[in-house]
């Protein structure tokens, strides 16, 4: 029985590949993705701020549901993306992505269930805890995949989430201008690094 015995050099050198093709196909879709998510958060956030503000009613921060939406667009990138290498790193940010909807599943439930038991929907943790899990997810991928704008954005996202959840630990309450700094944070943490991903790609098919 043969082996393949890799020297060090190649060793590396086979790593980069990987995730160099992991990064051509963030480019191909997943950049997509993230302006997808990034602009309809920042969209909802300003509408949700202007709506509560003029008529005093806080229901329309259920508008943010509308996030679930793009998932239809994610489905039919995926399916363009079935022609695609997948490599090892690939296999990991997708298992990432699915902790991460996990979180979203299980905390949505969890706030439905103990609101059916206590009459209280209490949705406010929401929207930290959104900014949490994305920028996990967005870091994450982005350490597996050495692009730093998806690394290094989303620290602004922590401290802002973190300051929400102090502060309704605090105040027991959260005021509105929480959403604009939800959208500040997917602006960052989503849009930016998208931006910067669908760059790269022009770039890369330049040069090809």
């Amino acid at each position: 029985m043969n082996e393949n015995k890799f020297t060090e050099k190649e060793s590396l050198e086979l790593i980069s590949k990987m995730i160099q093709q992991t990064k051509q196909n963030l480019q191909v879709g997943s950049g997509n993705m993230l302006l997808y998510y990034g602009y309809t958060s920042v969209i909802i956030s300003i509408v949700v701020y202007v709506l509560c503000s003029v008529t005093s009613n806080m229901y329309w921060h259920s508008l943010w549901f509308i996030l679930f939406i793009p998932i239809i667009f994610e489905k039919s990138i995926q399916k363009k993306r079935e022609t695609l290498v997948i490599t090892y790193t690939d296999k990991a940010v997708g298992n990432v992505w699915r902790v991460i909807n996990s979180l979203f599943i299980l905390t949505v439930l969890t706030i439905f269930v103990m609101g059916m038991f206590t009459k209280i929907f209490f949705f406010i943790p929401m929207l930290p805890l959104s900014l949490l899990y994305v920028g996990i997810g967005t870091a994450c991928t982005g350490v597996i995949t050495n692009e730093k704008s998806m690394t290094y954005f989303p620290v602004i996202s922590f401290v802002i989430s973190i300051y929400m959840l102090i502060d309704l630990l605090i105040y027991g309450n959260f005021s509105l201008e929480w959403d604009l700094l939800g959208g500040l944070s997917f602006l960052l943490m989503l849009v930016i690094p998208g931006h910067i991903l669908n760059y790269k790609s022009l770039k890369q098919c330049s040069k090809n």
